[in-house]
């Protein structure tokens, strides 16, 4: 079977890792080529080929400014990967609730200075048989 081209939609184009993280340094602001190869620590042409695919999907708008091309992402094209996604929120809400639980029950223990560490019970050590 053929594989499928990266540019036909953002599941396709998100699937790669690099991509993923180029999005969130486009999610808090407009950046250029330059400002992502400084804090991804990839090549520029790598860079460059990322945004390409990004860009003829929609995920990410490019803006001129004289010789500078800006990025800034464009959430809404995301909206089919959250949709999909959204059905699967019932399976991990009920551990998020549980792990925010536990993270107030340790937070509230250790603003208590009258509750120390908690520990087992200490076992009574039961000296061996002697044979004979």
């Amino acid at each position: 079977m053929a594989r499928t081209p990266t540019t036909t939609d953002a599941f396709n184009a998100i699937a790669e890792s690099r991509r993923r993280e180029i999005i969130s340094h486009l999610a808090g602001q407009e950046r250029s080529v330059n400002e992502l190869v400084r804090s991804l620590g990839v090549s520029q042409p790598q860079v460059s080929k990322h945004l390409r695919v990004l860009r003829e999907v929609g995920v990410v708008i490019v803006r001129e400014s004289g010789r500078h091309r800006w990025y800034r992402l464009n959430a809404q094209r995301l909206k089919p990967v959250f949709d999909w996604v959204k059905p699967f929120e019932r399976f991990w809400d009920h551990q998020l609730a549980g792990i925010k639980s536990r993270a107030e029950s340790t937070a509230s223990q250790a603003s208590d200075p009258t509750s120390g560490p908690r520990r087992a019970p200490k076992r009574k050590s039961v000296p061996p048989k002697k044979k004979g």
